[in-house]
């Protein structure tokens, strides 16, 4: 679940119930597919909505776009649903910025941030990747269902 939308849910809810409501949650996300996910995310209002509902309005928004990652293979969902490549990213950005503290133009800020880049993605292309899709792309041909033809009237 995506820091910021979990922070927003817990925020709203009383100190109290915080505890049960994140385990429920917890539950939800560690489902095997969307369907158990929305199963048992259903019955979660019956427990917190007069107690929380401001909580609730934040989980029936933001539920399906959390638990997305539950339709692609067990195997990329932790990386998937979290943003630690882009926080750990980030820092490498920040760490090099920090060395050069100053830039001279917009441009030669840029620059830097291209080469990193570059070196990231060739990194991840190279050697140690950090999603190996072979497996991704094999899952996806099991799954793909085959696109109907469409003909045109007239």
């Amino acid at each position: 679940m995506p820091d910021a939308f979990f922070e927003e849910l817990l925020d709203a809810t009383p100190k109290a119930l915080r505890a049960k409501l994140h385990a429920r949650i917890r539950a939800c996300l560690d489902a095997p597919d969307p369907e158990t996910a929305h199963i048992l995310a259903n019955r979660i209002p019956e427990d917190f909505e007069t107690k929380a509902p401001k909580a609730m309005a934040i989980l029936e928004a933001g539920f399906d776009d959390t638990t997305a990652v539950l339709s692609l293979p067990e195997k990329y969902r932790k990386r998937l649903r979290t943003t630690n490549n882009l926080e750990r990213l980030n820092e490498e950005v920040r760490r090099r910025e920090r060395v050069i503290r100053i830039f001279p133009n917009r441009a030669s800020a840029l620059r830097l941030m291209g080469a990193l880049l570059m070196e990231i993605d060739e990194k991840w292309a190279s050697g140690r990747r950090y999603l190996d899709m072979s497996e991704y792309l094999e899952w996806r041909k099991t799954n793909e269902k085959p696109q109907s033809k469409v003909t045109r009237i007239g």
